[in-house]
């Protein structure tokens, strides 16, 4: 298969490099602090202080990856992320399935992200709620939309991403102030700590889920054509995006999980907002809500640019129909991102009768879990790369690269066999496809040579 053929308005043609450091960590970070801090203490509720060590190994874990991507990215600074490290280690095949897997995990956690959004802004709007083919309609609507402003160009879509993630720290930072003063005040009680409630097990569970929010640390990597500086900037906005939202997690969410009731937290559809209306006054929390709504669609236009991107990118090399890696004059393959757009209406349409937690968490773990196998085979690409010289030697390198592996496959233990399976299936759903596009390739080079 041809491994660098470029289709856009003309042949040959790069798109234009727009995207800078503050960009690139907006996409980051954007990405990463979405509908999780939104949602996801309703679905830690459960396991109580097992969420908090949930949460340290998440991060601890998530920035072995993310200094991984950082090398990887200096190393080769093409666009692809995942599949083009895949791809340089273990060759067309693998790289193809990782993409594949890569891909069908960003269009279900795209599902995921946009039930978030709208279950918030049910809370703004109540009739949102109590109208059944509703919310269906708003999340295809806010789907369709942001698909529109992506094509429309990386740089469009990056000044929207800056934008949505700077107004959405703004309600964050509000509601880490009421905690730290309900804290303070010592009014309310704090859910107690017993060991005896701590259990390998729940922290495992609790650490698969809390992944769920900081996927994306590699999302700089995807659209590296159209980062400025590449070499340079991807690394350093990858490692100051994980850092940055993983601290913001860990503070928010731990606050809400000791000082709400957790029977609460558990069914609760916007449990920051639940948060706000119990200590800071009755009218806070729909505001909240709204702030919530546009921090779930801020971070559903960052993935929405990886999920129209990465297909992009493989038609351009030729492993997938090369029409759908044709750009505009934007260096947007738009075709590519009609169709993930496509594949994420089916998604969603499949799965709405599901209550809106049930939901979110469903597709959290199975897009955490397809994930996973990308962050998996990077890793070790890290580590076969610098053995055959492909890439600088390094200790270091190696030594966390092996932690970022471990790390990896333990989380997909933890997901539980339902997810763990359905990651599975994504990968080897990949094969048929893989050889079906091997067919197709070789039936046109004989028809050429024939013709």
């Amino acid at each position: 298969m041809a491994d660098e053929v470029e289709g856009g308005a003309g042949r040959g043609s790069r798109p234009a490099r727009s995207l800078g450091f503050w960009m690139c960590s907006a996409l980051v970070v954007g990405n990463m602090i979405g509908s999780g801090v939104f949602m996801l203490p309703a679905s830690l509720a459960p396991f109580g202080w097992n969420a908090m060590l949930g949460w340290i190994v998440t991060i601890a874990g998530a920035l072995t990856i993310a200094f991984v991507f950082a090398r990887l990215a200096q190393a080769f600074p093409q666009a692809g992320g995942p599949y083009a490290y895949t791809h340089a280690a273990f060759g067309p095949m693998a790289g193809f399935a990782v993409a594949w897997t890569y891909w069908l995990s960003i269009v279900v956690g795209n599902a995921a992200i946009a039930v978030a959004g709208v279950s918030y802004l049910s809370v703004l709007i109540p009739a949102i709620g109590q109208v059944h083919a509703l919310p269906p309609l708003l999340t295809l609507g806010v789907i369709w939309s942001l698909t529109l402003v992506n094509c429309l160009g990386a740089r469009s879509a990056g000044w929207v991403q800056l934008a949505a993630t700077i107004l959405k720290l703004l309600p964050l930072a509000a509601v880490l102030l009421v905690a730290v003063l309900a804290f303070a005040d010592g009014a309310t009680p704090v859910t107690p700590l017993r060991l005896a409630d701590l259990h390998p097990g729940a922290v495992t569970g609790a650490a698969t889920l809390t992944l769920w929010a900081l996927l994306g640390l590699e999302s700089a990597t995807v659209p590296a054509d159209k980062v400025i500086d590449a070499p340079r900037t991807i690394p350093r906005a990858t490692l100051f995006g994980t850092a940055f939202a993983g601290l913001v997690y860990l503070c928010l969410c731990s606050a809400v999980l000791l000082l709400m009731p957790a029977d609460r937290l558990a069914h609760s559809p916007a449990p920051l907002a639940d948060f706000l209306d119990a200590h800071a006054g009755a009218h806070s929390g729909p505001v909240l809500a709204g702030f919530a709504a546009l921090s779930a669609f801020g971070a559903l236009n960052g993935w929405v640019l990886l999920q129209g991107e990465l297909p992009g990118v493989m038609a351009r090399r030729g492993v997938f129909p090369r029409w759908l890696g044709k750009t505009n004059a934007q260096g947007t393959a738009v075709r590519a991102h009609l169709v993930s757009a496509a594949v994420l209406t089916v998604t969603m349409l499949m799965n709405f009768q599901r209550s809106m937690v049930e939901l979110f968490t469903f597709i959290a773990l199975l897009s955490t879990t397809a994930s996973l196998f990308a962050y998996l085979f990077s890793a070790l690409a890290a580590i076969l790369l610098q053995r055959r010289g492909g890439m600088p030697a390094s200790r270091l390198l190696r030594g966390v690269a092996a932690v970022a592996a471990a790390y990896s496959l333990w989380a997909i233990w933890g997901a539980g066999r339902g997810p763990a399976l359905w990651g599975l299936v994504f990968l080897l759903s990949a094969l048929p496809v893989y050889a079906l596009m091997r067919w197709r390739e070789r039936a046109g080079r004989t028809a050429l040579a024939t013709g």
